[in-house]
C-alpha cells in the first residue's frame, strides 16, 4: 500500500451532520472556501463542480458518498488558461470523537503542481471551515490577497 501524497488532520467542535452539509453545501462552501461553491447531488458516479465567479475551476466523479461519514470525489483543474496534470483524488473522513469531530482530509495521486497548490490551499480552507462551524465565522477572504497564495489559483 502506498503512502498518500497529503494527509491533512483537524478537530472541530460540530456534529458529524454539520460538518457534512458544510462540505456538501454551495452555500457553505462560498463562504469558507474563499467565494468557491461546491454543486453535485452527491450520489456516488454523478458529478461535481467547484466554480468561483460562476467560472469552474475544479470538477469530477463523486466517488463515495458516505453521509455523515465519507465523502471522495476525483479532482480534475479546469480553470481556464491552467496547466494541466493528472486527475488526483480528495477525501473527507468524517469521525465523531465525543463533542468533537476528527476530519481527516487526504488528497492522492497528486501531480507537482496539484501538490504545490493544495499544500498552501487545504490549510487555509480547512482552518476557515473549522471557525465557520465552531463561531459562525470564516478567515477573512484577504488572506488571499496579503501574500498567500489563492487557495486553488491552477
Amino acid at each position: 500500500m502506498s503512502k498518500p501524497d497529503y494527509v491533512y488532520v483537524t478537530y472541530i467542535e460540530t456534529t458529524a451532520d454539520k460538518l457534512w452539509h458544510a462540505l456538501t453545501s454551495s452555500e457553505f462552501t462560498e463562504r469558507f472556501w474563499f467565494g468557491y461553491r461546491v454543486s453535485s447531488d452527491w450520489k456516488v458516479g454523478s458529478l461535481y463542480s467547484l466554480t468561483k465567479d460562476g467560472r469552474r475551476s475544479v470538477q469530477g466523479e463523486v466517488l463515495i458518498a458516505d453521509p455523515s461519514k465519507k465523502l471522495a470525489y476525483s479532482w480534475d483543474v479546469v480553470k481556464e488558461g491552467a496547466e494541466r496534470e493528472q486527475v488526483s483524488r480528495v477525501s473527507f473522513d468524517i469521525e465523531p470523537r465525543g463533542t468533537v469531530v476528527k476530519l481527516t482530509v487526504t488528497h492522492d495521486n497528486l501531480g507537482p503542481k496539484t501538490l504545490r497548490d493544495i499544500s498552501s490551499g487545504w490549510p487555509m480552507v480547512i482552518a476557515s471551515l473549522k471557525s465557520f462551524l465552531e463561531i459562525g465565522r470564516e478567515l477573512p477572504a484577504d488572506l488571499l490577497t496579503s501574500g498567500a497564495r489563492e487557495v486553488y489559483h491552477a
